[in-house]
């Protein structure tokens, strides 16, 4: 099978044209059409991703982050992308990347979020896709929303703002979404969950809070999703899902 008939199934999913402007989403290293015998599907294109798939016989990786986001002026083998080119072009791995088109996709990265903490109903918050706001099944404590938030994304820890008396109308944005905040509170989000969010961003209007879970939490379901989507389409055909899935480059201590 060709990469590129991989590539469109995925493309089914999350249309390519959807991608935001500043993302490189699609083929990071190799030809739609080299010929592919297995895919390895990961959360991003480490170079223990790719030595994984040299191991497994996987001639494709797909991941949620691009490998390349801006022009690589050099290829060092030192530093970890330029590792990754090397390995990709040695060993004819095609590497491959579904970002923002699918943060925004039907099933997507923030509709796995808004379904994950079970809201109602969760509508895109403005016309880019990439926040959603619904309301929870019932009104919760701003304690109680921290320790649902906790249980659902299998949390030990996150950050967040003085809890408020009641929370119902929640909203998500996936990664580092915490530039949609205002726009959150401004449609009647009681809570916004999100990742990535700095210090000054925790200065949010009396009543309203902002969760940060982390931004790999935010969005590291998408793996499973792209598996199935795969799956589905090509069901006699290796698809395997990295070993390497939990490589969160964050640790808590």
């Amino acid at each position: 099978m060709k990469a590129g008939e991989i590539a469109a199934v995925l493309e089914e999913f999350a249309p390519l044209r959807t991608q935001e402007s500043w993302d490189n989403a699609g083929f990071c290293v190799g030809s739609p059409e080299a010929e592919v015998h297995g895919v390895l599907v990961g959360f991003d294109c480490t170079p223990a991703l790719l030595r994984e798939a040299v191991s497994r016989g996987a001639d494709m990786v797909v991941t949620h982050h691009p490998l390349i986001f801006g022009g690589l002026k050099h290829i060092d083998p030192d530093d970890p992308v330029g590792e990754v080119v090397i390995l990709a072009v040695r060993h004819g791995i095609v590497v491959y990347a579904a970002h923002t088109n699918a943060d925004k996709a039907e099933g997507g990265v923030n509709a796995l979020m808004a379904a994950r903490l079970g809201l109602v109903e969760p509508q895109p918050l403005d016309e880019t896709g990439l926040a959603f706001i619904g309301l929870l099944p019932e009104p919760l404590t701003g304690e109680a929303f921290c320790t649902w938030v906790k249980e659902r994304f299998a949390l030990r820890v996150l950050r967040c703002s003085a809890p408020v008396p009641e929370v119902f109308r929640v909203a998500t944005s996936c990664g580092s979404g915490s530039s949609f905040a205002e726009a959150a509170f401004r449609a009647g989000a009681d809570a916004f969950v999100t990742g990535d969010v700095s210090y000054h961003r925790f200065f949010v209007p009396e009543g309203r809070m902002i969760l940060d879970i982390g931004h790999w939490e935010s969005e590291v379901e998408i793996v499973s999703k792209f598996v199935t989507v795969l799956r589905k389409k090509m069901p006699t055909f290796a698809v395997y899902t990295a070993k390497q899935e939990n490589n969160n480059p964050i640790h808590y201590y």
